[in-house]
């Protein structure tokens, strides 16, 4: 179980969790964007009629280069990581690593076009974002839409299921279950959406954003045009006007928007463990497992609390790197180089969380009797509907006198149903008043819910 050895429970404890995520921010993966990005420019260098010392390349030669990335494979990463050893520069051995591949056919004379004009930060500006926009839409989007379909699930199954609700933590005027669960589904919701619809920026102008050696070269090429449509062409939002490096403000924005996703689902997670502590819900029993070392009868909503763990950890990065990633001394310095490669590891603790939340939600088990009994002790909280009903008909000091009854008092059927026969009301009203119960006290809640 060589997984024991890992330092990051991402990659230990958690990796079978996790690594679905490998494909987009492993080592291996940033070293594959890279190449893709080096074929793809060399391509696009050959389609500009203007450069006419590489000439465009047939549909059989761009299948071979394009190949090299398809294709790409642990010894060719492992090829790569041994250059680096000597170069003591990443994206160099990459750069190497295409010559050497580009010798070995026909097309070696244009060798020296590879990584033409550019420089490093070229490359790896758009590397970073494409792992990144991959990861965000091929794995943390369809996550969250899972948890948005079992929220809706659960919802729609307890839509009628009347609850107390509470408010500063006390008795507060009912509700329903699915109507509180229909609140988190449309928040996540909105987050979803909001974050489906940004799209990450991209640079291709050279050292210090001038395009500087390419205009030298090639002043005949408009290289703003060609830039843009190269950086286009891959799925990404140009941006020229830049310094060395791309400012990263796109990608702070995704760090926000995954945070704020996912601070909706550590507000979830954390009104599902309140419900599980005033047993509202109960948990599922698995056979064979333990909820504690020393005491047998437990059921520990251990899901929902390891979800809120890793939100935390995933957020302190995300906002983190949002906030350090937007700033850069003068042209460029390395900070940002270093920080942006733990993307991955912000994602993997969101996607690590959102499969505990899942787990935790298929767990749940509304415990229709304890909703019951907790309704049923709360009779003060038809206060608010008395006193409304005496302000309709012009009743005097209708708050002040519910005030005097209920106010941090113990309340019961009895109390609040002769309270009521006292009153000098119309009989309609009077009637009204005494059908009700906390539990038939939830006003629109029902059609609410269904608006999900």
């Amino acid at each position: 179980m060589p997984n024991l050895t890992n330092i990051s429970p991402l990659d230990g404890r958690y990796s079978e969790q996790t690594k679905e995520l490998s494909p987009y921010f492993s080592e291996m993966a940033l070293l594959k964007y890279r190449l893709m990005a080096e074929v793809e420019y060399f391509i696009a260098l050959g389609n500009e009629e203007k450069i006419k010392e590489l000439p465009p390349l047939s549909e059989a030669s761009q299948k071979q280069l394009r190949a090299l990335y398809q294709k790409f494979s642990l010894a060719d990463a492992e090829r790569i990581k041994k250059t680096e050893k000597i170069t003591n520069h990443d994206l160099k051995a990459v750069e190497y690593f295409f010559k050497e591949k580009i010798n070995k056919t026909p097309l070696a004379k244009y060798a020296e076009f590879i990584h033409f004009g550019l420089t490093s930060e070229d490359i790896n500006n758009l590397s970073y974002s494409l792992m990144l926009s991959g990861g965000v839409s091929q794995i943390i989007i369809p996550n969250i839409e899972t948890i948005l379909k079992q929220v809706k699930k659960l919802a729609k199954e307890t839509a009628d299921t009347s609850l107390l609700a509470l408010t500063h933590g006390q008795p507060a005027t009912p509700t329903t279950l699915g109507k509180e669960l229909a609140v988190f589904y449309n928040r996540l919701n909105r987050a979803l959406n909001n974050l489906k619809m940004l799209k990450l920026d991209g640079k291709l102008n050279g050292a210090t954003g001038n395009y500087a050696a390419a205009s030298l070269a090639y002043p005949q090429v408009d290289w703003l045009n060609f830039s843009q449509k190269f950086i286009t062409t891959l799925g990404l939002n140009p941006n020229l006007l830049t310094t060395q490096i791309e400012p990263h403000d796109s990608v702070a924005t995704v760090f926000d928007a995954i945070a704020r996703a996912n601070n909706i689902v550590k507000d979830l997670n954390q009104d599902l463990w309140f419900y599980i502590s005033r047993g509202i819900f109960k948990l599922k029993k698995k056979a064979g497992e333990i909820g504690s070392s020393t005491m047998p009868h437990k059921v520990n909503p251990i899901n929902f609390e390891n979800s809120e763990g890793n939100l935390g950890l995933a957020n302190a990065l995300l906002r983190f790197m949002s906030d350090k990633l937007a700033i850069s001394r003068l042209q460029r310095d390395l900070t940002d180089s270093t920080v942006i490669r733990n993307q991955g590891t912000a994602l993997g603790y969101s996607l690590l969380a959102y499969k505990n939340t899942l787990t935790g939600l298929a767990k749940l088990e509304v415990n229709t009797k304890m909703v019951r009994a907790e309704l049923d002790a709360h009779w003060e909280v038809l206060a608010e509907a008395i006193q409304t009903v005496l302000r309709k008909v012009g009743y005097p000091k209708p708050y002040e006198k519910l005030k005097e009854l209920t106010r941090g008092a113990k309340v019961d059927q009895a109390t609040i149903q002769k309270f009521i026969k006292k009153l000098n009301l119309p009989a309609a009203e009077k009637n009204k008043l005494l059908k009700l119960t906390p539990a038939k006290y939830i006003g629109l809640s029902k059609e609410l819910t269904k608006l999900i």
